[in-house]
C-alpha cells in the first residue's frame, strides 16, 4: 500500500509535477555543454515548486503555509 500526503491530493501540486516530468526530458535534449548550466538552473527550478508547496502543506501556521506558496509562485 502506498502512502499518499495531504498535499498530493492539491491541483496545484499535481499540476506542478505535471511540469517537471514534461521538463525533464526537454533539459535530456540540451547540449551537453550545457548540462550544469542552463539545465541544471531549469532542474533545479522547475522542482522547487511542487518542493515549495509541499513543505508549505506541513507547515502548521497559515501565515508560514502562504510564505511557502508565494516561493512557489515565484
Amino acid at each position: 500500500m502506498e502512502e499518499t500526503y495531504q498535499f498530493e491530493g492539491l491541483v496545484a501540486w499535481q499540476r506542478a509535477m505535471e511540469l517537471v516530468k514534461s521538463v525533464y526530458p526537454l533539459i535530456a535534449k540540451f547540449p551537453s555543454f550545457e548540462q550544469y548550466g542552463l539545465s541544471s538552473q531549469l532542474r533545479r527550478a522547475v522542482i522547487s515548486i511542487p518542493s515549495n508547496i509541499a513543505e508549505g502543506s506541513g507547515r502548521m501556521s497559515y501565515k508560514e503555509k502562504i510564505h511557502f506558496l508565494e516561493i512557489a509562485f515565484g
